[in-house]
C-alpha cells in the first residue's frame, strides 16, 4: 500500500485557505477537520467552506467530521465536494448504513476511533469501509503531543485488516511529525495526517516530501507491508 500524506488545514491560515492548499501541492489529500463544539470542544468550519475549498484546489478533500449526528450531516459533505468523509463511530447511530450512503454518493467512507475506543468490537464493520482512522491524540485541537500508547492499537488494526484480506487504508491523525511518523508506519499506518509539522514549517511542500520519505523508508522494511 502506498504511503499517503494528508496535510491538515486545521494548522493553516484560515484567511488564506486557497493559498495554503497550493502551498502543499504534491500532497495526496487535504485533511479538513470539521468540529461542532459539541462532539469536541472546538468549532471550526462547515459545508460552505468545504464547497469553496473544493473549487479552489485540485487536491482531493479528506473531511474528518468531529460532530454529533454524522448520519444526518455526512452526506452533505460529499455533495459539497469531499472525496473522502470520515465519521466517528462514537457519534454515529447507524455506521454501516452511513458508510454505504457515503459510498453510494461517490466518496470514500471512513470511520474514526477516539483513543479510548477499541478496534475489536468493530471488526465486522471493516469490509464496509475504505479507510479507518485511529486518533493518536484526543480530537478537538491541533498541536497536541502524539500518544505512544496508540501504537499497539495501530498494530492490532493492521492485523485485522490482514486477517480479512482487505484493501483498507489505515490513517493516523494527531501529533504526526518527523519524530513520530516512522513509529506509526512501522506499526501499520499508511495514511498520515500532519498539521503543524507541515504548516508550521518554512516550506510546507518540502515538509510533505520529508514526511513521505521517512514513512516510505520504514514501510519498505515493515513486516506488515511485506506480508501484504
Amino acid at each position: 500500500m502506498a504511503v499517503q500524506i494528508n496535510p491538515s488545514i486545521l494548522s493553516a491560515d484560515f484567511a488564506r485557505l486557497a493559498d495554503e492548499a497550493k502551498a502543499v501541492e504534491g500532497a495526496d489529500w487535504l485533511h479538513v477537520d470539521v468540529m461542532d463544539n459539541h462532539f469536541v470542544p472546538n468549532l471550526t468550519l462547515g459545508v460552505p467552506v468545504v464547497e469553496s475549498l473544493a473549487r479552489a484546489t485540485d487536491t482531493p478533500l479528506d473531511c474528518h467530521l468531529m460532530i454529533e449526528a454524522p448520519d444526518r450531516w455526512a452526506p452533505q459533505y460529499v455533495e459539497a465536494g469531499a472525496s473522502s468523509v470520515t465519521f466517528h463511530v462514537e457519534a454515529a447511530a447507524a455506521p454501516v448504513r452511513l458508510a454505504r450512503e457515503i459510498r453510494a454518493k461517490g466518496a470514500r467512507a471512513s470511520m474514526a476511533l477516539k483513543p479510548a475506543t477499541p478496534i475489536e468490537p468493530y471488526e465486522d464493520l471493516l469490509p464496509e469501509l475504505d479507510m479507518l482512522l485511529i486518533m493518536t491524540v484526543e480530537p478537538g485541537f491541533g498541536g497536541q503531543a502524539f500518544l505512544d500508547i496508540m501504537l499497539p492499537k495501530i498494530r492490532r488494526t493492521r492485523e485485522l485488516i490482514g486477517k480479512h484480506g482487505l484493501e483498507l487504508w489505515l490513517q493516523v491523525d494527531g501529533g504526526v511529525s518527523d519524530a513520530t511518523i516512522e513509529r506509526c508506519a512501522e506499526a501499520g499506518a499508511d495514511v498520515f495526517v500532519a498539521g503543524s509539522a507541515v504548516y508550521g514549517a518554512a516550506d510546507p511542500a518540502a515538509a510533505v516530501r520529508g514526511l513521505r520519505a521517512k514513512a516510505e523508508a520504514v514501510t519498505k522494511q515493515a513486516t506488515w507491508a511485506c506480508d501484504h
